[in-house]
């Protein structure tokens, strides 16, 4: 067998911040982190792209931990960056491992064998899944939604994109609906309804695995980067999320036309 792709010196492909106040949330950021293999270098990336959405959610990790603390519910956060393998994506996804990202190229990618694919996979992408699966199963009966947390950019293509919250959804809309009318009560907010990005089968990972899969209700959202780039911003949409998610939930479960 070949060596291994994580060496003694590399984190450990997830973080796990245990539930410290009963709640129905399971947090989850499929994009927290940028770090890189100590065997992959820099994947021929200059430094200043390492700092760009190419590489993960900015400001996604500021926005999950305060969440974590204000509400207590557990989170699980993916370390390693989009560009060593998108852990939103399902094992052999073409887009898993972005030969070009956002107009970036990535050599490092364009030169890699199966084999490299399969590593950063058994590596990073299984046990990071494996985890999320394991918070899930361990809660057992108890009410559980799935809170998949994710960042944009304010442009993209030249255009801007207009909206600071996206909810995103697919064959289960139930918490997104009462998401997306809650939201829309802030006419200061203008608010995306799988926009900027549509949740599908093949496009997601994370939430038709772990949520859809299981009949677990959830919420995908996107906020845009610029809003929660300092941890001012990133503070002020944690405690927004963090008033919201429990209106959410209290209407979700009081059932249709409380």
């Amino acid at each position: 067998m070949s060596a291994p792709l994580l060496g003694a010196s590399d984190p450990a492909p997830f973080l796990l911040f245990p539930e410290k106040t009963p709640s129905p949330f399971v947090f989850v950021s499929d994009h927290a982190g940028r770090a890189v293999p100590d065997a992959l270098g820099d994947m021929g990336v200059q430094t200043e792209d390492w700092q760009r959405h190419i590489a993960w959610d900015i400001g996604i990790v500021g926005v999950g931990r305060v969440l974590h603390e204000l509400l207590g519910s557990a989170l699980i956060e993916q370390v390693y960056s989009r560009l060593v393998i998108d852990c939103n994506r399902a094992p052999g996804h073409p887009t898993s491992m972005p030969l070009v990202s956002d107009g970036t190229p990535v050599p490092a990618n364009q030169a890699a064998q199966e084999t490299c694919r399969a590593k950063r996979e058994r590596e990073i992408l299984h046990p990071y899944h494996d985890t999320i699966a394991e918070v899930l199963v361990e809660r057992g009966p108890r009410p559980t939604a799935l809170i998949a947390l994710h960042s944009f950019t304010p442009q993209m293509n030249g255009k801007d994109r207009p909206w600071q919250i996206g909810i995103l959804h697919n064959q289960d809309s139930r918490m997104a609906s009462i998401a997306l009318d809650l939201l829309r009560e802030d006419a200061a907010l203008c608010v995306g309804d799988n926009e900027p990005y549509v949740l599908t089968d093949t496009s997601d990972y994370t939430v038709p695995r772990h949520a859809e899969a299981a009949g677990l209700p959830y919420l995908e959202i996107e906020i845009r980067q610029d809003l929660i780039a300092e941890k001012t911003g990133q503070r002020d949409w944690a405690r927004r999320l963090a008033a919201l998610l429990p209106k959410v939930w209290e209407k979700l479960v009081e059932g249709p036309g409380a």
